[in-house]
């Protein structure tokens, strides 16, 4: 299945463990109620609308998140665009959950993994959880420190506010995110 994960164990997002030596994030944002809301946002997640909505660029190699499906996100731009190489570890899409985690390969500048994911609770409320553990994999994310988290997390906000947006107008519309 290509080239090895840079990091170990693998698929710890699906259970939200963070292996001892890495950084764990948890980020959950209420996204709004009811079905249409879930079913919007389940897409918008599985066929990476989310993070185009968010201006990352993905170069995967299928139009939806699966398990082995490989994935290139780019953020910033122009010669600042970074680049970070990875593969699907787990997907699911279940009456009331759907999400996938991805973890890094060679040339991604953190090393571990990031998990995504739609809930629609019992309440009717319907949530996005990301949740990752990582750790630098390059001089310039070492020397970045403390920083990286901040950003990690400012990250993760910004995917919960881009699918509330793309989720709520498809719901409202009738249209598809």
């Amino acid at each position: 299945m290509g080239v090895p994960f840079t990091y170990s164990p693998v698929g710890l997002t699906a259970r939200g463990v963070t292996p001892p030596g890495f950084n764990g994030l948890r980020v959950r944002t209420l996204l709004g109620a009811g079905e249409p809301v879930f079913a919007a946002a389940s897409r918008a997640l599985l066929e990476w609308r989310m993070h185009r909505a968010m201006g990352v660029r993905v170069r995967a190699d299928a139009e939806r998140a699966a398990p082995g499906v490989e994935v290139t996100v780019g953020l910033g731009v122009g010669r600042l665009r970074v680049h970070g190489p990875c593969r699907v570890v787990w997907a699911l899409d279940e009456e009331r959950r759907a999400g996938w985690a991805y973890g890094t390969l060679p040339g991604h500048p953190e090393c571990g993994e990031e998990a995504f994911w739609v809930e629609h609770a019992a309440d009717g409320r319907v949530w996005l959880t990301v949740r990752a553990y990582s750790r630098p994999a390059t001089w310039w994310t070492r020397v970045g420190g403390p920083l990286v988290p901040v950003l990690q997390r400012l990250y993760a906000h910004h995917c919960g506010w881009a699918l509330r947006r793309l989720a709520r107008r498809a719901a409202t519309t009738g249209t598809r995110t």
